[in-house]
């Protein structure tokens, strides 16, 4: 099972402000445990909204939204991608995050499992995807 580890953002990094020497110190060695541990797919902090736009989808037409975007709450500062066996057990990885925005200070962690193609039914559009997915794999 993959699952996406989503860190919620903060005004801090939706300022642009930097995380500390001691916070990049504690993510390091979590990573390290993530790799070690044979879980970890992918992982990387993201640029606040303002450098970002959205797409919005309407009526037939897209129209591109500058950020910064108003609700911090609802935005991501970062992410990891983790493949376990279980929802349990991505929680119990989600637990052990050093405080995303350092210790003392509000934070939040989402997780959320990935679709895998063998969750939906049979179909031509999901053999395409499946041939997609082994050309991705070719590409690593």
């Amino acid at each position: 099972m993959k699952f996406m580890m989503i860190v919620k953002a903060s005004k801090d990094s939706e300022a642009g402000i930097m995380p500390s020497e001691e916070l990049l110190s504690a993510m390091g060695k979590y990573n390290e445990e993530l790799l070690k541990a044979g879980v970890l797919l992918d992982g990387a902090g993201l640029q606040a909204s303002s450098k970002g736009a959205r797409i919005k989808f309407s009526g037939g037409k897209r129209t591109v939204i500058d950020g910064p975007f108003a609700e911090t709450k609802e935005l991501i500062a970062g992410y990891w991608i983790i493949r376990v066996k279980s929802r349990e057990e991505a929680i119990e990885w989600a637990k052990r995050v050093p405080a995303p925005h350092g210790e003392g200070q509000e934070g939040e962690i989402e997780i959320r499992q990935f679709f895998e193609l063998d969750d939906f039914a049979p179909s031509e559009a999901i053999d395409r995807a499946r041939d997609l997915e082994k050309k991705l794999a070719k590409t690593k």
